[in-house]
């Protein structure tokens, strides 16, 4: 920032802003408020305000946060843990987020990356073939037995 001084009436006004734009986690909120270097009972009194007025909702979230990286990027259960962990989300809210996932849309989605990476893959030997797949999954975040199993599916 540069050294503009704002009232603390506009730094709340910006935080929702920042927040109604896309759902945000404490982290981040408090991670944009250090921009702004604001004295500690400031920014508990906006957080307070935030949390109040239902600008920031944890649960909200990470259920958001779980539903859009698996529909838009793909991403397996485990890598979505990974990331909502990172970002200081508790477990129970990590769970309730799990939940918004559909098994069914879970494994019909597994397949259908699998499928269209292994037509990309243009390695002849099946073991080589096999383990990037098997890499390209972990690295999506799958778990293991499902990576296995719907690997030795598609490429059998």
């Amino acid at each position: 920032m540069q050294n503009k001084v704002f009232t603390v009436d506009e730094i709340k006004r910006k935080l929702e802003q920042y927040c109604v734009y896309q759902d945000r986690c404490h982290k981040e909120v408090e991670q944009k408020m250090r921009e702004y270097n604001l004295i500690p009972e400031a920014k508990e009194m906006i957080l307070l305000s935030l949390l109040q007025d239902n600008f920031l909702n944890e649960e909200r979230f990470a259920k958001s946060f779980a539903r859009g990286k698996f529909r838009i990027k793909h991403w397996g259960k485990q890598r979505i843990v990974r990331e909502l962990k990172f970002r200081d989300i508790s477990s129970n809210n990590i769970k309730t987020a799990l939940k918004e996932i559909d098994e069914q849309e879970y494994l019909k989605t597994i397949y259908s990356i699998t499928e269209k990476r292994n037509e990309a893959i243009s390695e002849p030997n099946i073991y080589k073939r096999k383990r990037k797949l098997i890499d390209f999954l972990m690295r999506k975040g799958y778990e293991n037995e499902l990576i296995y199993k719907t690997v030795d599916e598609v490429t059998s």
